[in-house]
């Protein structure tokens, strides 16, 4: 076979090449909307039009161990197979500091009006707080990491930031000091 008989290759055309790539890309994403369709985890609560939001914050304390703090309107039931059930109440992200004196909870709950946001004080180590607008409810209990005097507790919200502030309680003596008699 001489040079010309050679059977020739077929050259490409540059717009071949994303056609190709773009219809891979098609099949991928077909294929991931199958699987969400489909879905191997059964969603609960879902309703049409309403957002699904989840979000999470790794925090790792002073003890060394990671914390996962979840948030927005997923969650999860650990009971047999794992389910996902959407609500219509989301939990804000969650911040909490903890200084010499006093504990501070900050929330994002972005659109609520002040006076449709409600804390309460379970107990010196629990809070919930509850918060709506016509788009939103927000709900979250929250576990504080020492206990506080409720009774001073104060709530700020601004700019779609809820910030409250306990006061720590105050450890007294425990023990008691026991005065020695000579005989």
């Amino acid at each position: 076979m001489s040079g010309s008989d050679e059977p020739r290759r077929k050259r490409r055309k540059f717009f071949d090449i994303f056609d190709e790539l773009f219809s891979e890309l098609e099949e991928e994403l077909e294929e991931l909307e199958r699987t969400f369709r489909i879905g191997s985890i059964p969603i609960e609560g879902e309703e049409l039009g309403k957002p699904i939001i989840y979000g999470f914050r790794i925090e790792i304390g002073p003890d060394g161990i990671p914390k996962i703090y979840e948030f927005g309107n997923v969650k999860r039931s650990g009971r047999g197979r794992p389910r996902v059930i959407v609500s219509e109440e989301m939990e804000p992200l969650v911040d909490i500091y903890e200084e010499d004196d006093k504990i501070r909870v900050v929330l994002e709950m972005p659109g609520v009006d002040e006076n449709k946001i409600k804390v309460e004080a379970l107990d010196e180590r629990h809070i919930v707080v509850e918060g709506s607008d016509h788009e939103r409810k927000y709900k979250k209990e929250i576990e504080l990491p020492v206990e506080v005097d409720v009774d001073s507790a104060e709530a700020v919200y601004k700019n779609g930031v809820l910030e409250i502030r306990l006061k720590k309680k105050k450890e007294g003596r425990k023990g008691k000091l026991i005065k020695v008699v000579k005989q």
